[in-house]
């Protein structure tokens, strides 16, 4: 097996092994299987066409075409051309493809399901970083530079993996990133030959010069690889989601209990419900006597695609000193100010920051934004409540029923936004919400209504532990089963109230807490809730309980309506609370909203859902940018160094070999003297070369002598009979380099290595190969003419 096979079969191993860290993120994982498959016949591809040879962009071009075809063939076969030829068509459908990718990614939970968007999302993204390994280190020959695609790969399954064997995806990464070098090295050791290791002098001694290296790399890179995974433990680690332990609310930290990452809120509550340990996760202090309305509001859920409900993206602005009163609250309706004063864990690291609906004010130190029409406060550049303390200052807004019966309609734009229902809707949620609120005279009434049926009058049971779906079939689902969690019913109770023309969202926070001995509130993992606000024109968006057992029923819900059969009493939360998992994703936002709505859009005014971290796209772009703003400016640097080692480092055995290396080391000599100020003369004898690049060089009798023994070399090579240059021109070469660098000023030096004169080599070879090019398309003309003229004769 040549070096250059074992190098594309390393580059292509190292490429899957990396990529196993994605494993975990999707299921089933039957997607790799079909990832090997293409990638093999990718690496295959370009081993055949460096075997030609073809150019090497010509290389990278058939083997980008090779993977586009298969990806259409797999993918857009239907859409393409005889199957495989992609068209408008197939690259529309591969745009649609991977925008039901992106939604199925802010979507479900991990595992995700391996959907087409998602299979193409991975598999499509390890043909790229696969050929991008396949270039850097085999096509180009330099395989320290391709561990930047390899690592953008593996930092996408980090920033998205939440379990414990980070670890062990990371080993077998950097594993295979270490056997491409080692591959690598091997290479290099095998074209210096025996001039590297030299005759065995004795028995005993047997290659050991080229054996003593290899086994020195070895270790090297064992003792890089250990130290890789020894200090990543030190670090802090990241996470993410909306409720967990490091950016979400319902996850526990480093100390136990279970960290809810999910971007599913069906899902991502279910588990944080049953996690053991209920944690505290805020204490309260506050000057209020009825806990019963003290719910804690992270951010409101507004965007509802028929699967489930998210928040829309909002302008942000900068935290007013005093917050402007809440849209819709009228003068007449009876509040009080409370004060509330919450000091978060150290480990609870939400973006949002809870805080009592509505409020006037806050007083918190960091980096805070405003979002005006949910009046929330979300952290800015990575800011979060972790063991934050502030006060919150906020009115008890107490409506009656009277007012609420009695409310207007609701403005135009407000009610279109906050009404609009998807398609997808099946018609029995809206029929059920009609027969539920059949003889109501008025939206307060068909409210109070929903609220009685599911939390006493429809025979709905409280379960944690309820198998939900993610379709648009889950609302009627559960209102078939009539099992579910606060989710559930909340969910279920905002989309029924926007069938029935009453403006509604989803909140999500805490139920209140927790009274303790020393006058403080103590709010747990199992306080997290979800609950719906319905809007009424004259006392704003107005909180509702439809969950049995969770929470407390407000007050006017109760009052002045006949024939109720609500309790009237309060209901504390039960050590079973929920808490969603609710996180935000890339939807429509404000585009083709009200203006008085949302003014401007800001994507910093929606958290991504992996917490602290961008999405996993953005960080692949990001990560692709920065190596190729690495690799750009790099570039003459790289392949200097790289014409370098190939010009000194092959040795021959056979008389042609000898003379093409030595020639080699002299254009080697010739382009360090360049790189230093001393341009090269075609026109002169080695002889006189030698000598110019000595006198502009100031070079000592050592390096001088060195100079004259390279180039009376290179005149053996090309006049004598039987040239016999001598060994160890390599080292000469050196020895030069080494005595310019010493005489050259230190901006001498830097350009010598960042920005080499001799790299426009490069461009002339570039150019030489297109006119080149153009030179046998020319010649072709003629013979296609006169060979089309022949046959018009013939006939």
């Amino acid at each position: 097996m040549s070096g250059r096979t074992r190098m594309a079969l390393c580059a292509a191993a190292a490429t899957l092994m990396a990529a196993c860290a994605l494993v975990p993120l999707v299921s089933p994982a039957t997607w790799l299987l079909q990832a090997i498959l293409l990638l093999a016949v990718q690496t295959a591809v370009g081993m055949a066409t460096r075997r030609v040879p073809l150019a090497r962009p010509l290389t990278v071009a058939a083997q980008a075409l090779v993977a586009l075809m298969l990806l259409t063939l797999i993918f857009a076969g239907r859409q393409a051309i005889i199957g495989v030829i992609p068209g408008p068509e197939a690259f529309a459908h591969f745009g649609d493809l991977l925008r039901a990718g992106a939604d199925d990614v802010s979507r479900y939970s991990i595992p995700a399901p391996l959907s087409d968007g998602i299979r193409l999302m991975l598999i499509g993204g390890v043909l790229i970083i696969g050929l991008a390994v396949d270039t850097l280190a085999v096509t180009f020959r330099s395989a320290a530079p391709a561990g930047l695609p390899l690592l953008a790969l593996y930092s996408v399954a980090a920033g998205l993996s939440e379990g414990g064997a980070d670890w062990l995806w990371f080993l077998v990464a950097a594993m295979g990133y270490l056997m491409l070098l080692l591959a690598e090295g091997r290479d290099r050791l095998s074209q210096w030959g025996r001039v590297f290791g030299g005759a065995p002098k004795t028995p005993g001694a047997e290659s050991s010069g080229a054996v003593a290296p290899v086994r020195t790399g070895r270790r090297i890179g064992m003792v890089a690889l250990g130290i890789a995974l020894v200090v990543p433990l030190g670090l802090p680690a990241m996470n993410g989601g909306l409720l967990d332990a490091a950016g979400t609310g319902v996850g526990s930290g480093s100390g136990g209990g279970g960290t809810i990452s999910a971007v599913n809120p069906l899902v991502s509550l279910r588990d944080s419900l049953n996690v053991d340990e209920d944690r505290e996760v805020l204490s309260l202090k506050t000057n209020t006597a009825d806990l019963s309305n003290l719910y804690l509001r992270i951010v409101s859920l507004d965007d509802f695609d028929g699967t489930t409900w998210q928040p829309s993206k909002r302008n942000i602005e900068a935290v007013p000193d005093k917050f402007p009163t809440p849209f819709g609250l009228g003068p007449d309706v009876r509040r009080a100010e409370i004060e509330t004063t919450v000091s978060a864990a150290d480990w609870y690291a939400q973006n949002w920051l809870p805080m009592p609906y509505p409020p006037s004010d806050v007083d918190v130190d960091g980096r805070w934004r405003y979002e005006p029409l949910g009046m929330t406060v979300v952290g800015d550049r990575r800011q979060t409540t972790r063991g934050v303390t502030y006060t919150v200052r906020s009115l008890d807004v107490q409506p009656t029923a009277k007012q609420l019966a009695g409310a207007p309609e609701p403005p135009a734009a407000l009610k279109r936004e906050f009404t609009e229902l998807p398609d997808s809707l099946p018609a029995a949620v809206a029929r059920t919400a009609r027969q539920i609120t059949k003889g109501a005279t008025s939206h307060y009434d068909e409210a109070v209504k929903l609220q009685e049926y599911f939390a006493t009058t429809g025979g709905f049971q409280y379960d944690t532990n309820v198998k939900v779906g993610s379709g648009p079939e889950a609302i009627s689902r559960f209102l078939r089963d009539k099992q579910g969690f606060c989710v559930h019913f909340s969910f279920a109770m905002a989309a029924m109230a926007r069938s029935l023309d009453i403006p509604s969202r989803v909140a999500v926070g805490f139920a209140p807490g927790t009274p303790q001995g020393d006058n403080s509130v103590s709010v747990g993992l199992r306080d997290a809730h979800a609950w719906p606000e319905l809007y009424f024109e004259g006392v704003g968006w107005t909180r509702f309980e439809p969950t049995p057992t969770r929470g407390s029923v407000p007050s006017y819900t109760q009052s002045d309506v006949p024939g109720s059969t609500l309790p009237d009493v309060a209901r504390p939360s039960q050590s079973t609370s929920t808490g969603p998992s609710a996180t935000p994703s890339t939807s429509q936002g404000c585009a083709g909203r009200n203006a008085e709505l949302c003014a401007s859009e800001s994507p910093e005014a929606v958290v991504a859902a992996g917490g602290d971290g961008p999405r996993w796209y953005v960080l692949l772009a990001w990560a692709l940018g920065g190596a190729a703003a690495l690799l750009i400016p790099s570039g003459p640097m790289l392949w200097r160094l790289r014409t370098r080692a190939v010009r000194l480092g092959a040795h021959g055995r056979t008389e042609s070999e000898v003379s093409l290396h030595t020639l080699a080391v002299w254009q080697e000599l010739t382009d360090t003297a360049w790189d230093f100020g001393i341009p090269p003369d075609d026109s002169q004898t080695p002889r006189k070369t030698a000598a110019r690049i000595v006198r502009l060089g100031h070079l000592d009798p050592s390096a001088a002598d060195s100079v004259h023994r390279v180039a009376d070399a290179v005149e053996q090579v090309l006049y004598a009979p039987s040239p016999r240059p001598p060994a160890g021109l390599a080292e000469d070469v050196r020895r030069v380099a080494a005595e310019l660098r010493s005489k050259a000023s230190r901006t001498a030096n830097l350009r010598a290595l960042l920005a080499p004169r001799s790299s426009a080599r490069a461009v002339w070879a570039l150019t030489d190969w297109w006119t080149d090019i153009k030179r046998r398309a020319t010649a072709a003309r003629p013979t296609l003419r006169r060979t089309s003229a022949s046959g018009q004769q013939q006939g």
